[in-house]
């Protein structure tokens, strides 16, 4: 069933008509190809930069923390740094924490549970999709039915509050169809050849405006452009992060997204998502290096002034900003509490980490990865 329709776009109606994919747009536009041409130079060196970490692992646990606190503050969903890093240091504190912080934790292990799948199975299905779906929203729930009423509003903090922006495609099998040619879309690049960093751009319109579930499709789509990524082979580990580029420029992203329904302007769009990708690789680039500069300068450091520091440990230190001491003597190795406490001491006599303590537990934060984190 194709909806290839010049219908005119109404905003209080359901965007039945959303054209399936490919595009109708000459994706040899010089000016889309110029920063095609960035975006894939600064990606193919971050690719080669997080191979410099001794354990890119370690990244992907700080950064992805990063990301889906981000990705959660473009739907208003806020938590702070300090609940974060303590929830995700002690899993009793994770249990008991605020309704945003659970929210925020859901999307990254949704985002984990994305990229392992990719790895398993090396290709995007619906299934997975709907997966992702249910654990960032810790629901049963899948592909909302055809009489729900889910309309796009404009936030509390723009003009005109509450007024209607987007309806998008309702009936019975409509989004199911629509879903299903942008599964294939993806998979398929035999059928549908095309370069993987522009396929990413569309392909995050046309999940955004199928809108295929109740609540949760943006954070849904920011998680599919890292996993399409990876599965494409452009990266090997999930580290380019949209989500603070999308709410530095927030206003420009939903203008472009726009024009495409209205208009379809599909220029700009792939425009701005090709400078997104190139500034978030900049900027994920920086945030490496100056990790390995930090992690180096702080082995050195406890080294010279610590017979027993080491390498095991040092990494343990910027595995996560806030760590336990029971964390920490799972790298020492079996000491006694006595002699874990007097290391512990020097650590933080040395200024390597700093002791917070509330109530009956205590945090050893690693200020210098706080401060790299939050810049």
């Amino acid at each position: 069933m194709d909806v290839r329709t010049s219908d005119p776009f109404d905003r209080h109606k359901p965007f039945n008509h959303l054209p399936l994919l490919p595009p109708e747009f000459d994706l040899n536009d010089p000016e889309v190809l110029l920063n095609w041409g960035y975006a894939s130079r600064n990606l193919a060196e971050l690719r080669r930069n997080i191979l410099r970490l001794p354990n890119p692992n370690m990244l992907l646990n700080t950064i992805s923390l990063q990301e889906a606190k981000r990705s959660s503050e473009i739907e208003n969903i806020f938590t702070t740094d300090d609940e974060l890093y303590r929830a995700i240091s002690d899993s009793v504190r994770e249990e008991n924490a605020s309704p945003e912080t659970k929210e925020v934790l859901r999307y990254r292990e949704a985002l984990w549970s994305g990229y392992s799948n990719i790895i398993d199975k090396r290709e995007i299905s619906q299934e997975s999709v709907i997966k992702i779906y249910q654990k960032i929203k810790n629901t049963k729930q899948g592909i909302r039915p055809p009489q729900s009423q889910v309309v796009i509003r404009k936030g509390q903090s723009d003009l005109n509050p509450g007024e209607i922006v987007y309806t998008p495609p309702r009936g019975p099998e409509v989004i199911e169809v629509k879903l299903a040619n942008l599964i294939t879309y993806i998979n398929d690049n035999q059928h549908y050849p095309g370069d993987p960093l522009l396929k990413m751009a569309i392909s995050h319109y046309q999940f955004e405006a199928i809108h295929p579930f109740s609540d949760g499709n943006g954070r849904a789509g920011r998680i599919l452009n890292i996993l399409y990524l990876v599965n494409q082979g452009l990266l090997t580990y999930p580290v380019l992060y949209l989500s603070k580029y999308i709410i530095e420029n927030k206003n420009e992203y939903y203008y472009c997204i726009g024009a495409v329904t209205q208009k379809k302007h599909w220029k700009n769009w792939l425009i701005f998502m090709m400078k997104a990708v190139e500034n978030t690789a900049k900027s994920t680039n920086i945030l490496i290096d100056s990790i390995y500069d930090q992690m180096s300068a702080t082995m050195d450091y406890g080294k010279k002034e610590l017979k027993w520091y080491n390498k095991e440990l040092n990494e343990a230190l910027f595995y996560q900003p806030y760590i336990k001491q029971k964390t920490l003597s799972e790298v020492i190795g079996r000491t006694s509490r006595t002699t874990l406490t007097k290391y512990m001491a020097e650590l933080c006599r040395l200024g390597i980490v700093t002791a917070k303590q509330e109530g009956k537990e205590v945090f050893y934060i690693n200020n210098d990865l706080v401060r790299i984190l939050g810049g």
